[in-house]
């Protein structure tokens, strides 16, 4: 079975990925650091040791940082 991955930023990717691997392991697959991007599935933040669940619809998303000057 698989997993839906998009990236809609910067510019629109998706993959068709293999369910049961973890989400650390599909960031270092997809070359992306996992310090500069989170991972959700639906409303859920999804943390590295997560597995990526059969019919998953995942994306993924740049963090992006902002505070007072």
């Amino acid at each position: 079975m698989t997993a839906r991955v998009t990236m809609p930023i910067p510019e629109p990717r998706e993959w068709t990925v293999p369910a049961g691997k973890q989400v650390r392991d599909l960031l270092r697959e997809l070359n992306l650091n996992p310090e500069a991007v989170i991972v959700v599935r639906g409303d859920t933040l999804l943390t590295g040791d997560r597995i990526i669940e059969p019919g998953d619809e995942i994306e993924i998303l740049p963090v992006i940082s902002g505070g007072r000057r």
